[in-house]
């Protein structure tokens, strides 16, 4: 049942996309880049690239305050060389890597694990954050005080959820349950509970959330005219598509989800097909980023071993 909800999922987001295209193709194809947009094009590149660098310096401070002092320069390069692994079917895969890597750098499994649990749900709040900042720009056409209501009832249960005092006792229980059922009689010597709450990550991650949304604002201002009052807009409408692409199944890398939720909350304030090139755009960005980082930490790594 979960395998058919997530190809309805992909299949319906993708037949949007589709009919978007369609609808909108005649005005798709006048759009052209000059040189000047090749250039901001080239530095959204750059600035996703750094986006996904930053993630991975903010997965180390979240190791740190599970108490696992780790490499910031080893474990970025971890994280950039899983990044890509998130578009293959399941999208679980990158996490996977990364637990893998670290247990394999002596860091314990628990903290491992509960590392790459803790750094969606802080990408999360900070994606609510911005929700809640910004749904104002884009109230009147796309949500209701319910849905404005349900956005801060929801940040307010994401940011209870990392708190040491709601989170440590599930660490607890659950750490339990998994010695009930293991034979080992040995216990592990790190702790991985929270010492206090990840403000830092959790403020590393708003950094991040505002490259990933620069990025996808320069790649609008590339194709087309842009003012510095619509940045709020932008901003909102990135976190927003970009949160949904997070949390609905079915879709690696938020691929579809991402792109069909952005186009409509952008396509009632832009020029239709204005908005679904640079959401297109955009993508093609992303992948191109996250390949870089990824290309470049493996040369890294075996520049470093020779």
């Amino acid at each position: 049942m979960k395998q058919f909800l997530r190809w309805i999922i992909l299949g319906g987001t993708l037949f949007f996309l589709a009919k978007a295209l369609m609808d909108n193709w005649i005005g798709v194809t006048t759009i052209r880049i000059d040189g000047v947009g090749w250039a901001i094009i080239a530095i959204a590149t750059g600035v996703t690239l750094l986006a996904h660098t930053w993630a991975g310096w903010i997965w180390t401070w979240i190791l740190q305050e599970l108490n696992q002092p780790v490499s910031s320069r080893q474990f970025i390069q971890v994280y950039l060389k899983t990044n890509i692994a998130k578009y293959l079917p399941g999208n679980i895969w990158h996490y996977y890597g990364r637990i893998v890597a670290a247990k394999n750098a002596n860091v314990s499994g628990g903290a491992a694990t509960l590392s790459v649990l803790l750094e969606p749900l802080l990408m999360l709040a900070a994606a609510l954050i911005i929700i809640v900042i910004s749904s104002s720009q884009f109230a009147a056409a796309n949500t209701t005080l319910v849905i404005q209501v349900l956005q801060l009832l929801s940040l307010a249960v994401v940011l209870c959820a990392i708190h040491p005092r709601f989170l440590n006792p599930v660490i607890r229980f659950l750490y339990r349950l998994k010695a009930k059922k293991s034979t080992a009689t040995t216990q592990p010597t790190v702790p991985f509970s929270l010492k206090s709450y990840p403000l830092r990550p959790l403020l590393g991650e708003l950094g991040f959330m505002g490259l990933r949304a620069t990025g996808f604002i320069l790649t609008i201002s590339a194709l087309g005219s842009l003012n510095v009052n619509q940045i709020p807009l932008l901003l909102g409408a990135f976190s927003c598509a970009w949160l949904l692409g997070l949390v609905i199944p079915g879709a690696p890398g938020g691929l579809g989800v991402f792109e069909a939720t952005a186009y409509e909350l952008l396509r009632h304030h832009f020029p239709s097909a204005l908005v679904f090139s640079a959401i297109a755009l955009y993508r093609l960005i992303s992948i191109l980023a996250e390949t870089a980082g990824a290309a470049i930490a493996y040369l890294y790594e075996r520049l470093a071993k020779s």
